[in-house]
């Protein structure tokens, strides 16, 4: 299988399987599965509250024998409402008691911004509530803070790597300085439509690893209704896209995540179909050509899916 070699010097592989949407009355079973189709990065977070039901799918496959522990690269992800590094911990405790595992393999600060605390026994995952309806709250923690949080958790055993997610090129500027560990991984929104070439050729050049995620672009966002994405056309459908699946024999969705793959870029789509999982999968035995990524590099129009300005104006992409 491959992987990529963490600056944390734990190896992560290349093609994972997302949990983010992952439906709780079938995930226990769809991570199994994926277990038994060869998949072994799982990437989760507190947020997409289904922790439970993945841990339960992959304690299943650790049961029978399918997998050992040490063969699973398992990342879950610190919400907003966790940043006090006094709350750290026990956001991490609840991520590991939902899994039933002793450590994760990585944990990444979901997003740069500091929400309000709320306790977990108030609701938990949060989402965006902060304890007082629909307002949001805030919190005045510098990421640097939470940060050497989750430096002391990697020295306490019950975290092997630790990253970041959603963080701009200014972000992680910052945080290489003051880090005592470097963040092992970058996780974006990754796809043709945004492409953010400079971002991914500055956190590579530091060593920093990256992971795609939505790499079909408005796929992720269409049942969520959101309206860019819904009047965006699907690279599925894509006249450069689909000459290329044409050209190569693949699928057009092997033909996007091979696009991350080849350039050392982690992918973590999901499927609840088996034939599509195990085409999901093999996506690092074929090669696109260089005339392919000249056509895929002129689909960039920075068009980004996920953005915290719809929550509440945060300008964590202004």
């Amino acid at each position: 299988m491959a992987t990529i070699k963490l600056s944390s010097g734990h190896l992560m592989p290349l093609v994972g399987f997302g949990c983010w949407k992952v439906d709780n009355a079938t995930a226990a079973d769809q991570i199994y599965n994926a277990i038994k189709a060869g998949y072994r990065l799982f990437d989760g977070a507190e947020d997409y509250g289904n922790e439970k039901e993945v841990g339960d799918g992959i304690k299943r496959a650790l049961d029978e024998g399918l997998v050992k522990r040490e063969e699973l690269f398992i990342t879950s992800k610190l919400w907003n409402n966790y940043h006090d590094p006094k709350n750290v911990e026990t956001a991490l405790n609840r991520t590991l008691s939902d899994l039933q595992l002793d450590y994760v393999d990585l944990f990444l600060i979901h997003f740069p911004v500091a929400f309000k605390f709320v306790p977990l026994e108030e609701k938990y995952p949060p989402g965006f509530y902060c304890g007082d309806g629909d307002n949001f709250h805030y919190e005045n923690v510098p990421l640097l803070d939470t940060w050497k949080a989750l430096e002391k958790l990697v020295e306490a055993g019950k975290i092997k790597s630790i990253g970041v997610s959603n963080f701009t090129g200014g972000l992680i500027y910052d945080l290489l300085r003051g880090a005592t560990i470097k963040p092992s991984v970058l996780q974006i929104e990754h796809h043709p439509y945004l492409q953010q070439s400079k971002l991914v050729q500055f956190v590579q050049k530091q060593g920093v690893a990256i992971t795609a995620y939505s790499s079909f672009g408005p796929q992720s966002f269409l049942e969520l209704q959101q309206n860019r994405a819904l009047n965006t056309p699907t690279l599925f459908e894509h006249d450069t896209v689909k000459a290329i699946s044409t050209r190569l024999g693949k699928t057009p969705a092997q033909v996007l995540l091979r696009w991350a793959t080849q350039r050392n870029i982690a992918v973590i789509p999901k499927s609840n179909n088996p034939g599509r999982l195990a085409q999901n999968l093999a996506v690092t035995d074929f090669d696109l050509s260089e005339a392919d990524f000249e056509e895929i590099s002129k689909l960039d129009i920075n068009l980004r899916f996920n953005d915290p300005w719809d929550w509440d104006n945060i300008p964590i992409f202004v």
